[in-house]
Parts: structure tokens; C-alpha cells; sequence
């Protein structure tokens, strides 16, 4: 097996010293750098570059600059999607979104770790496991979601989470690490979420 084989197979792989993951990563920091210096307002050319770094998206999906990836072809989203500045997927277990997710700054999504054991760490050996994220989902500033998690829908993740379990569909979750406080209900439609109140 490859070592790209491998790595989609989320078995252990040479990520640091592999010359066809060392290449793909390249290519895809490059554009990623072009697409965080096209100008704001250059929204055909955002939407263009957008779509041939990621693998699938809908048809309306905004991300704002900065945003890095290590592959791109290994990033799925739905429909509505939008990701405020500092977006950072590591991607190479992969990673896919359902539709009308929102996240907010400074957030990753990170499907890489690394064994315990210094001496195959420093050899660059690592593994990739995915994450997977359901429809209407919001993540607040600054969460990081780490490999082999699989976020409902109808979700809310509060700022400043560190995600390392499941959360199931319709909670509210929050902290380090990240747990659900609560079940989103019917009376939330209702309340009117202003400072006044």
C-alpha cells in the first residue's frame, strides 16, 4: 500500500517524508495562500478558487480568509455553509459537513494525531480518522474538534470546546472536554436572544 493508501484507510502512515503527500499538501497550501490574498470583494473569483481546492460543496458556501488546509480533495460540505476568519481543517482523514453549518472564528478541525511514542513521532508517522458533522450545525469561536468524532444535527457547540466524543443531534454542548448540558427544545424557538432580554 501507498502511503496515501494508507492514510485513507486511517491506518498508520509517513506523512512527513511521503514525496505524493508532501506534493498534494504543497499544492493545496498554495492555493490556499492565493485564496486568502484574492480581495475581499472578489466574489466569483473566492467561489471559483473555493471549489477547486475543496472536494465537494454546494452550490452557496462562503469562507473567509485566513483559511488552510492539507489536501482540500478530502473536504465535503452541504449546502449554506459559511466559516468566519481562521478556519483550519487538517483533512486527511477526512472531513464532511452537512448543510447550514456555521462556524465561527478560529476554529479547526483536526482528523491528524500522532503517537505517543517519541520515536515513530519523529519519524513523521501519524493517523488520520475522520470527522464527520451533521445539518445545522454552529460552532462557536475558537472550537477544535479532534480526530474520529461525529457531530449530529441540530447542534450548538459553544466557544471554546475541545470536542473528542460524539455529540448526538439536537444538543447543546460545551467545554473541555466538550459535553452536552442540554437538549435544544421548543421553548428556544421562542426566546428572544437581544441583550434586553
Amino acid at each position: 500500500m501507498t502511503e496515501k493508501e494508507k492514510m485513507l484507510n486511517h491506518q498508520m502512515y509517513d506523512a512527513n517524508y511521503d514525496d505524493e503527500l508532501l506534493q498534494e499538501r504543497t499544492k493545496c497550501k498554495i492555493l490556499c495562500q492565493k485564496y486568502n490574498n484574492l480581495p475581499i470583494g472578489d466574489f466569483d473569483a473566492r467561489k471559483k478558487l473555493i471549489r477547486e481546492i475543496l472536494g465537494r460543496t454546494g452550490e452557496n458556501i462562503t469562507i473567509e480568509p485566513d483559511f488552510w488546509c492539507d489536501y482540500g480533495w478530502n473536504i465535503r460540505t452541504g449546502e449554506n455553509f459559511y466559516a468566519n476568519h481562521g478556519l483550519v481543517i487538517l483533512d486527511g482523514g477526512g472531513v464532511e459537513f452537512g448543510d447550514n453549518v456555521f462556524i465561527a472564528p478560529s476554529c479547526g478541525f483536526h482528523t491528524a494525531g500522532h503517537p505517543i511514542d517519541f520515536e515513530r513521532r519523529n519519524r513523521g508517522i501519524e493517523y488520520a480518522h475522520p470527522i464527520k458533522v451533521g445539518s445545522n450545525v454552529w460552532f462557536g469561536a475558537g472550537v477544535q474538534v479532534l480526530p474520529n468524532v461525529t457531530i449530529g444535527s441540530n447542534v450548538v457547540i459553544g466557544a471554546g470546546s475541545v470536542v473528542v466524543k460524539d455529540i448526538p443531534d439536537n444538543s447543546v454542548a460545551v467545554g473541555n472536554p466538550c459535553r452536552v448540558i442540554r437538549k435544544i427544545t421548543e421553548e428556544d424557538k421562542k426566546r428572544d436572544w437581544s441583550l434586553a432580554n
